[in-house]
């Protein structure tokens, strides 16, 4: 679960839980604390860990409405997902979700069509970002986007070529012992 608020379970009692398929719950908390880091929560009518596993992938959400104040310079997902992000390029694309763990700040998931950028949402990149707009400016480091971007026909030769020359010498290296 990312939440920037953990101590808001104390008053929180209440949780709306969104499943793959699209249906939503209405989740009582009786109790939470804290484990390695986590918020363990205790939901009402799960009493045991094969009650609680059917919650596996259940996203948890609250009402817009009872939202914290953010500070400045950060945003819930919900805020970011579905906005339009542009540098000083142009339209970059659109964020398609937020995705935590592969370092300090999170990527976001940017589509342009079939092409999936990975973009840290990073103060040194963001520039400016109006939710209610739905629009993130980010100024980007060259050539960032272009190392994620689909291989020239080039690239893909001199590629394959590397490829063949590795496996040769691997099959000359066998045959020599």
């Amino acid at each position: 679960m990312h939440t920037s608020f953990p101590e808001r379970f104390a008053e929180r009692r209440e949780l709306l839980g969104l499943a793959a398929d699209g249906s939503r719950s209405v989740l009582q908390i009786e109790e939470h604390w804290f484990h390695k880091g986590h918020v363990i929560l205790k939901v009402t009518g799960f009493d045991s860990i094969s009650d609680a596993e059917r919650l596996t992938g259940i996203e948890l959400q609250i009402l817009e409405d009872e939202r914290a104040q953010l500070e400045a310079g950060t945003a819930y997902i919900s805020d970011l997902e579905g906005c339009s992000v542009t540098d000083q390029n142009g339209l970059i694309g659109t964020v398609a979700e937020v995705r935590f763990g592969a370092g300090e700040a999170p990527l976001l998931v940017i589509r342009r069509g079939e092409q999936e950028f990975l973009v840290p949402y990073a103060k040194a990149f963001l520039k400016t970002a109006d939710l209610a707009k739905r629009r993130i400016e980010m100024e980007l480091p060259e050539g960032l986007l272009e190392l994620q971007g689909p291989l020239s026909e080039d690239e893909r030769r001199r590629q394959k070529l590397e490829a063949d020359e590795t496996r040769k010498a691997g099959e000359r290296r066998r045959g020599h012992k």
